[in-house]
């Protein structure tokens, strides 16, 4: 699409408690959107910078791409990165999300989820709660269990939870440098260390809990997940574990669902690869909407599969093993 496409916008909206929340729409600017699709970023990041290379490559393939910084994240109000509790998260962006759904000009067009690293669990806690509301998800690296190469000790994990009540504010976690983990590409890795958006101190006791115990919950759950879904994952990734993103789908009882592994790339798949590679991912998650977009929605209806179908039909699952341009690799 020619320059100028694509329409950017701007709103704070307040949660439930209060808080003042930062959310962001991409929209296609001459013609109509043909599907809506709703981002999860991930622990630490936000969505009006980081991801404002995927809000406009769907934006200039004809979604309307929406987003939201969860509370202490991004430019929402907030202590910085402190999860109190994710379920509160989880509601906050069902509750943005479904504002939008319900607009006369989108509530008759299929909806997706796009999660990025913890926006992926993220993502699957929001289908969890809303099993037919939505058309399908995007799961990139999604963290649905910590990669051994990113976790603490067991027995240090044991003891901060036990302290956790007393200091859930103090960064007292240890942990390796995120951004030199999973971004692969330097300068794609320096630009994202200067967005001032990001989060890059040590995580917060009660956070890092609240990550540990999700992951825990979300791999002892994944045949709960129903809906349509592509996961995505590089194979070199150490900060989310792959192998659970295969767990995700052979347990998961959605009767469609998809992978792709990549080898040799990172966890950043779209914000921290070679360029080549980045189109490469984009061409494969474009590719799976357009085909669910264009052929499976019904009009007023969300094109999910009822309970006795999801128990009677056979999954349709497809597998790929892409081979990306691994000069950089």
């Amino acid at each position: 699409m020619a320059e100028g496409a694509v329409k950017y916008e701007e709103e704070f909206i307040l949660s439930s408690r209060g808080s003042k929340l930062f959310t962001c729409r991409w929209l296609p600017r001459h013609r109509k959107a043909k599907a809506l699709v709703f981002l999860c970023h991930g622990y630490g990041m936000e969505c009006g910078v980081f991801m404002k290379g995927t809000g406009i490559k769907l934006a200039e393939s004809g979604y309307a791409v929406f987003g939201i910084d969860y509370e202490g994240h991004g430019r929402s109000e907030g202590r910085r990165c402190y999860i109190k509790s994710f379920p509160d998260l989880v509601n906050d962006s069902i509750s943005f999300f479904k504002s939008v759904r319900e607009q006369e000009e989108y509530k008759h067009l299929p909806r997706f989820l796009y999660g990025e690293s913890m926006g992926g669990a993220v993502a699957l806690l929001v289908h969890r709660k809303e099993p037919r509301d939505w058309n399908g998800a995007v799961l990139l690296a999604p963290m649905c269990k910590i990669a051994e190469e990113s976790k603490v000790h067991p027995l240090l994990q044991g003891f901060l939870i036990k302290i956790c009540s007393a200091f859930p504010t103090w960064k007292i976690v240890p942990t390796k440098d995120i951004i030199e983990l999973a971004f692969k590409d330097p300068r794609k890795r320096r630009e994202i260390r200067q967005n001032p958006f990001i989060y890059q101190d040590r995580p917060r006791l009660k956070t890092a809990v609240e990550i540990l115990l999700l992951t825990w919950d979300l791999e002892q759950r994944l045949d709960e997940v129903t809906l349509p879904f592509l996961v995505l994952h590089g194979e070199a990734d150490k900060v989310t574990d792959p192998s659970v993103s295969k767990a995700l789908f052979n347990s998961a009882l959605s009767f469609d669902k998809d992978m792709k592994l990549y080898p040799g790339m990172w966890h950043g798949l779209t914000t921290g690869e070679p360029d080549d590679n980045v189109q490469l991912v984009y061409g494969d998650i474009i590719e799976w909407l357009d085909k669910r977009t264009n052929t499976t929605f019904v009009e007023g209806n969300a094109g999910l599969p009822t309970q006795s179908s999801v128990e009677t039909k056979i999954p349709k699952q497809h597998i790929e093993m892409d081979i990306p341009c691994l000069q950089y690799c």
